[in-house]
């Protein structure tokens, strides 16, 4: 099977890089070993979230964001994007000194999207919290979306676009043969001239086919939801020194997350649950929601995820081979940027440059200097 571009891993950054070349008139294959969105794609806890991203990220994150808001229209498939507000919780004084610190830089850089709250507009935001909350911060346009849905919605409109989306598909080998890539899967072989790697967290396998090492790692973030319950937070809510994240939906179940690991079985496409942070983390949520106690957890799972040493992803052009391009290691806060990297991509591929500054996400930011 021949294509212009080879995109590796259907997850969001995989399915909306396929969908921007796509519309563009490129000839797409899209390569997934298990099926699109299986993953940490799938399977995260679907925040748009543009509030305490790392400097680097923002740009970025504030152009995704404003994707986000007809994302649904312009794909053609809901991606369950609701804008409900994002609110980190300061737990005390030593948060709301941390939170001013990261205001003035802002400023400085000129981002105003963030906004400090008072205790008082922190309990009028949500009059659940725990009251000896100091503060917290906010950021109005952000919200949540359904990640399944959003990748699937990338996946079919890239499709209608005639993109080919190959499932169950493992590569096996990459090499440059004059001016093709040469792709071997389990049952098929191909050709492009372009490769892009969005393997996920199995991106570094990828990338020391093309000719890049990077040095990956990968976990298991954990999440679990409740049973419905009276409707007390329309806000999703993280916060700023605490493993906390979580948001009620429409139907009054309420997703909790906050970043603790499981146990990553990467080599067998397996993760198991570590019970006792799960139980950390509920009680963290009781400590900042006492609501919370009369939660019922109705379901608990992990995904796999890459996790790059910075936290920041791997973003740009190859750097050792020519017409390949990396997207991969967001380190659990790739979601909302997964409308704009697909752009990105795309730009890199049929033009070669990008309207961003990519120097902070290069994938050889970590070799050593010879002086």
């Amino acid at each position: 099977m021949k294509g212009d571009v080879l995109v590796i891993g259907g997850g969001i950054q995989g399915c909306a890089t396929a969908y921007h070349l796509a519309r563009q008139g490129a000839s797409v294959i899209l390569l997934e070993k298990d099926y699109a969105g299986r993953h940490a794609s799938g399977v995260n806890a679907g925040g748009v979230r543009l509030l305490g991203r790392d400097m680097a990220e923002v740009p970025l994150s504030k152009a995704s964001m404003e994707m986000w808001q007809t994302l649904d229209e312009e794909l053609g498939h809901e991606t369950g994007f609701r804008r409900q507000s994002v609110i980190n919780i300061a737990a005390d004084l030593t948060d709301m000194t941390t939170l001013r610190a990261r205001e003035e830089r802002m400023q400085a850089a000129g981002f105003t999207h963030e906004r400090i709250l008072s205790r008082a507009e922190l309990l009028d935001r949500l009059p659940h919290v725990n009251p000896d909350c100091a503060g917290g911060a906010i950021s109005e346009q952000d919200g949540y979306a359904i990640p399944y849905k959003s990748t699937s919605a990338f996946r079919l409109a890239a499709e209608r676009h005639r993109a080919k989306v190959v499932e169950g598909e493992e590569l096996l080998s990459l090499r440059r043969v004059g001016p093709a890539w040469l792709a071997q899967g389990h049952k098929n072989r191909y050709e492009a001239e372009t490769v892009v790697n969005c393997a996920g967290a199995w991106a570094d396998h990828i990338a020391l086919m093309i000719g890049d090492n990077v040095p990956l790692s990968h976990a298991a973030p954990m999440l679990m939801i409740t049973a419905r319950m009276p409707h007390f937070a329309a806000p999703v809510v993280g916060a700023v020194s605490r493993q906390l994240s979580f948001k009620q939906f429409k139907n009054g179940t309420v997703l909790i997350g906050g970043g603790a690991k499981g146990f990553a079985d990467r080599a067998n496409n397996r993760t198991r649950l570590d019970y006792a942070k799960l139980a950390s983390a509920a009680r963290t949520t009781v400590e900042f929601f006492p609501i919370m106690r009369r939660a019922s957890i109705n379901r608990m799972w992990a995904g796999l995820e890459a996790y790059m040493p910075d936290n920041l992803p791997v973003i740009g052009p190859a750097a050792n081979a020519d017409r390949a391009f990396h997207a991969f290691g967001f380190s659990a806060h790739g979601f909302q940027m997964g409308p704009i990297v697909g752009q990105v991509m795309a730009d890199l591929v049929l033009g070669g440059q990008s309207r961003f500054n990519l120097t902070p996400f290069r994938i050889n930011r970590y070799d050593r200097k010879i002086l």
